[in-house]
């Protein structure tokens, strides 16, 4: 492993070069390699490229691109040049990506071909320019790798080093601020679960704008020599499988839902269809050799198999745990960089996080008698330092001794292992791990003129808006149900065109309302905070007296399973 000398993660290109030369660095899979030689050339001709265009130190650099080598080069490259890089999810809209670009300020944004469409709107004063070669998109000069030396900035631990944003709603915008010294301390106290060294190899399959892939399975690497794989596309079994038997990672971080598939699409149903495994005797015997086979799918080398973004769920885990497979548990945050918690293979507890990160503390506020929940509250050196441009929130987001409140409820047991029993706050976690805010999504339905009030929950069925129409939209639908008035009538066209064609009976017209408010929505969010189903609900909603919805007495939003994992960003 290299050592910092200042504990920035501008320094890794050039140690990393001294120390791993030659030795493979970033590959996509089946494509091209950059060695730990190449990282720091490519990474200091961005820095170079960036102070050339009056790029300054504590500038703001935009990041739109799949996973790469090019990502990851001109990540650094940002941080070489003094600035601070601002990753953009690829899953966001256009004016999502806009809002991030001007509330963070980014003065130029790189971007990856195949989604130079998505930044159309820009203002014209935010350069853009291309991932792979540093240079602006309408430029006509011929590509050269700038090589010269790379001006000294005066780069500190507490220095900027990312702003993270896990929403693009305007006016809901919350940037974490996090420094070098955030992700590098959550880095080097990784070491106490899993060490890495040369002969690792990692298989990339989660959004580098997440710190969850940024910190465990980019920083923890490049600092050990390891080499990194990634994949030109999501991570479908046709593109998985076929990249695990060429790749034969030691290493992986995953999201819940890609081993929950396998297991009951393919494990369970071939378990519970063998004789034997309905025998006690020979069950532990048939899931030891089930665990071989799934170690085997996942390429023959596995030995940490870090599971992480979103809840694992109870009955997969002991499937695990049973089957030898080594698979690794922890909990953190974006705002945590993001682990707080956490323990490797063969230290795993059912439905425990593991303890709490060494240089990492934890408590629990405000505890219940009975059961010992209360709130997680954490501090240490991987705790950020704000929300961008945001005060307030900031505020609120510490306790007046100085703890970060996580907003998840949960206890310790007497060996100091976490648990994690809800949530406090209302925002809720894809399948995939991703951050969705519900408030977002109501401020977009409740600009819809026949929509009163709603409230987007979590059910069986994914995310549903429970909606409340306007008592005039109301009363003028049971009118025109009454009167057989024709649909395209005096409710107006919106209205008109959602009954067009729909026979003229309440059920149909409520029903077609409610999916053109579904499409209408959902055309306005990214991918994973879709909402899946539209409902009535028939009266207000109830409130408290600062006339704020009271969110647990609707949907489960207060009944998350138990347990989380490696990071929620």
């Amino acid at each position: 492993m290299i050592t910092l000398k200042h504990f920035t993660l501008a320094e890794m290109p050039e140690l990393g070069s001294a120390k791993f030369g030659n030795w493979p660095a970033l590959s996509m899979v089946g494509g091209t390699t950059f060695s730990y030689r190449d990282f720091e050339r490519l990474s200091r001709h961005i820095a170079l490229q960036l102070r050339k265009a009056g790029i300054q130190k504590g500038d703001r650099v935009a990041l739109l691109s799949e996973n790469s080598p090019h990502w990851v080069m001109t990540c650094f490259g940002i941080f070489r040049a003094g600035a601070i890089a601002v990753p953009i999810l690829t899953d966001f809209i256009p004016s999502q990506i806009r809002n991030i670009i001007e509330h963070s300020g980014a003065k130029a944004v790189f971007v990856s071909e195949r989604l130079r469409s998505k930044l159309a709107e820009l203002p014209a004063d935010v350069e853009i320019r291309d991932i792979k070669t540093g240079r602006p998109v309408n430029t006509t000069a011929p590509y050269v790798i700038e090589d010269t030396v790379l001006p000294e900035i005066d780069i500190t631990a507490d220095d900027l080093a990312l702003i993270i944003y896990t929403s693009g709603t305007t006016g809901l915008s919350k940037g974490v601020m996090l420094t070098h010294r955030n992700i590098l301390s959550d880095a080097t106290a990784c070491r106490d679960i899993i060490i890495l060294h040369r002969t690792d190899r990692l298989l990339s399959i989660l959004p580098l704008a997440h710190t969850y892939e940024f910190t465990i399975g980019t920083v923890i690497p490049l600092l050990s020599g390891s080499h990194i794989f990634y994949l030109d596309r999501p991570p479908a079994a046709a593109v998985l499988i076929p990249a695990l038997k060429a790749v034969r990672p030691t290493i992986m971080l995953s999201v819940p839902l890609v081993i929950e598939k396998i297991y009951r699409s393919s494990i369970k149903p071939t378990l519970e269809g063998m004789k034997l495994y309905h025998n006690p005797l020979f069950r532990p015997l048939i899931i030891r050799f089930a665990g071989f086979k799934l170690k085997k799918t996942f390429g023959g080398r596995m030995r940490f198999f870090g599971i992480g973004g979103a809840p694992l769920s109870a009955d997969v885990e002991e499937f695990l745990k049973k089957a030898g497979f080594p698979y690794a548990i922890g909990y953190g945050l974006t705002e945590t960089s993001p682990l707080l918690a956490g323990c490797g293979p063969g230290h795993t507890h059912l439905r425990s996080t593991g303890p709490a990160l060494r240089g990492v503390e934890i408590r629990i506020a405000d505890p219940r008698p009975d059961t010992k929940e209360g709130e997680i509250q954490a501090r240490g050196p991987n705790v950020f330092k704000g929300y961008w441009k945001d005060e307030q929130r900031t505020r609120e987001a510490f306790t007046e001794d100085g703890w970060f409140r996580t907003g998840d409820l949960g206890y310790l047991d007497e060996k100091g292992r976490l648990y994690i029993r809800g949530r406090l706050k209302s925002m809720i976690l894809g399948a995939s791990g991703e951050n969705i805010y519900p408030e977002e999504i109501e401020s977009i339905i409740n600009a819809i003129p026949e929509v009163a009030e709603s409230l987007v929950v979590e059910d069986e069925n994914g995310l549903t808006a429970l909606v409340c129409l306007k008592s005039e939209v109301l009363e003028n639908l049971e009118a025109r149900i009454q009167d057989g008035i024709d649909a395209a009538g005096d409710l107006g066209s919106r209205i008109g065109r959602a009954f067009s064609g729909v026979e003229k009976s309440a059920e149909h017209l409520l029903e077609n309302m409610l999916e053109n408010i579904r499409k209408e929505v959902n055309s306005k969010l990214a991918a994973f905070s879709r909402i899946q189903k539209v409902k009535l609900h028939p009266e207000p909603f109830e409130k408290t007296p600062t006339q704020k919805i009271k969110r647990f007495l609707y949907g489960r939003n207060s009944q998350q399973k138990d347990g989380k994992n490696l990071g929620k960003s």
